[in-house]
């Protein structure tokens, strides 16, 4: 039997594993960490560099967005922007009935754009509301 739950009862809070894939099929794994506050979406995220000068060294980025129902959206912005890395991406993506993926696409100023995947571990959710109960 699956666990579903409704949208609006699903909070994002927790660890997300994510792959995006560019238009030419090369894909990058990332992490995100979100918080979801009343609907709103906070947080970081870490990834590789696979393009210019350093491949491998780690990028760091922040997130900004928010999550009605089922719907995500959220805007990721590279805390030190480099020339390939300066311009804003926004993710649209879907929730899944149980609060573990979320899959969309993500745009750069409408010219480039590809999907993505991200997946947390079930009970990632309940485990970040109780902790931040406790923290309380």
């Amino acid at each position: 039997m699956t666990n579903q739950t409704s949208g609006a009862d699903r909070n994002l809070t927790g660890v997300w594993n994510g792959l995006y894939t560019y238009p030419d099929g090369r894909s990058t794994a990332f992490v995100a960490t979100l918080i979801e506050s009343g609907g709103t979406l906070s947080g970081t995220t870490h990834e590789p560099s696979t393009l210019g000068a350093s491949p491998g060294a780690t990028l760091y980025a922040s997130v900004a967005g928010a999550r009605h129902d089922s719907s995500v959206t959220f805007t990721k912005t590279y805390d030190r922007p480099d020339d390939l890395h300066r311009s804003p991406i926004v993710y649209q993506g879907t929730l899944n009935g149980n609060g573990t993926e979320i899959e969309g696409r993500w745009t750069i100023a409408k010219v480039w754009s590809g999907k993505f995947l991200m997946i947390r571990s079930p009970g990632q959710s309940e485990k970040a509301e109780r902790k931040a109960f406790a923290d309380t």
